[in-house]
């Protein structure tokens, strides 16, 4: 008889632990998560601009479907390099500018100024940020 109140009380458990585990799926990533405090931005919404702002033209990224430019170089593995555009320490905010303000930072370079905004920017360098290999 005791077996029996234990019965369902331990499916219910069982179901709210899976119930739990699965919320988790479609949330972001500890790379996401880690990009995002480094950023202030959204890696995911990131991804989006990096398509609306023509980045995919000119650059190869991974993770983002026809990102295969030649002109700018493969960003793959960005957020593991030491320097941005040879000449910036790879930190956040010389990320941001870098997107936002890149004839600044290097004029005469061939990545164009794209009127990239400041969250726009955060947003991209999350994204970024998120592409160690």
């Amino acid at each position: 008889m005791e077996l029996k109140r234990k019965a369902p009380a331990a499916l219910a458990l069982a179901a709210l632990m899976l119930g739990i585990m699965g919320c988790d799926k479609g949330g972001p990533s500890e790379d996401e998560r880690k990009a995002a405090a480094l950023t202030g931005g959204t890696p995911a919404h990131g991804k989006e601009l990096i398509r609306t702002y023509g980045c995919v033209s000119c650059h190869t990224i991974p993770g983002i479907d026809g990102a295969r430019g030649q002109v700018g170089p493969s960003l793959a593995g960005i957020a593991s390099r030491t320097y941005l555009a040879g000449k910036l320490p790879n930190q956040p905010a010389n990320m941001i500018k870098w997107v936002r303000q890149p004839q600044e930072v290097s004029p005469g370079t061939a990545m164009p100024e794209l009127g990239v905004t400041e969250q726009d920017g955060k947003d991209i360098a999350a994204y970024l940020y998120t592409l160690k290999q």
